[in-house]
């Protein structure tokens, strides 16, 4: 027998071999998959689901104490600046002013589909403003699509404040997310004062 018959005689046994004693492995005993290994991976598509305009005045009347009526005026105004928005915080705050001043607040930031958290929040004010509050306050958040980037400075938007059946709204914007707080009773504290709010995860003295 020649050597070429001879290795193609000894391929074919090692096939036959190999094909008796092969078994089918399990799959539940297979690793998973790298992600880097899917053909298709799940990204999410980083846009927060948004709060009807009904959802709102029903919660900010509840929460401030206000009529229904009172909370749509209000409502009703910046839902035609800013649109629907994907968060909003329910909180309190006390703020004091002899011409310079601060505010300080706490409260829960709440977004559909995701636990609340809590916030705290904190700012200078400078202008022809004396006197001091206390209110509960319910700001609207809009663009906000992860929670985490709640925790920055929000300078105030110049001309924005403005006051709707005893309710204050202003605007604050940094980057391309704006906040727009609702409080009851601020009287004319809310247009004379500029100055910005910064949000952390815990307390702070200083409102700087």
């Amino acid at each position: 027998m020649d050597r070429r018959t001879l290795i193609v005689s000894g391929l074919a046994t090692l096939g036959v071999t190999g094909c008796a004693t092969a078994r089918p492995q399990d799959p539940g005993s297979l690793p998973p998959p790298s992600p880097s290994a899917s053909a298709n991976p799940s990204y999410s598509t980083g846009q927060a689901e948004t709060y009807s305009r009904d959802e709102i005045v029903n919660t900010v009347s509840d929460f401030l104490g206000v009529t229904a009526e009172a909370a749509g005026g209000a409502i009703e105004r910046v839902f035609q600046d800013n649109g629907r928005p994907t968060a909003y915080i329910a909180g309190e705050e006390a703020s004091g002013a002899f011409v310079g001043g601060a505010r300080y607040g706490r409260g829960l930031l709440y977004m559909k589909n995701r636990q609340p958290m809590e916030v705290f929040w904190q700012g200078p004010s400078v202008g022809w403003d004396f006197g001091g509050n206390a209110s509960r306050v319910f700001t609207l958040c809009y663009n906000l699509q992860y929670p985490e980037v709640i925790f920055q400075r929000f300078p105030g938007v110049e001309g924005s404040a403005y006051l709707v059946a005893g309710l204050g709204v202003n605007y604050l914007r940094s980057d391309d997310v704006t906040i727009a707080p609702i409080r009851a009773g601020v009287g004319l504290r809310l247009g004379a004062n500029v100055g910005y709010l910064g949000f952390s995860r815990q307390r702070r003295t200083l409102p700087f």
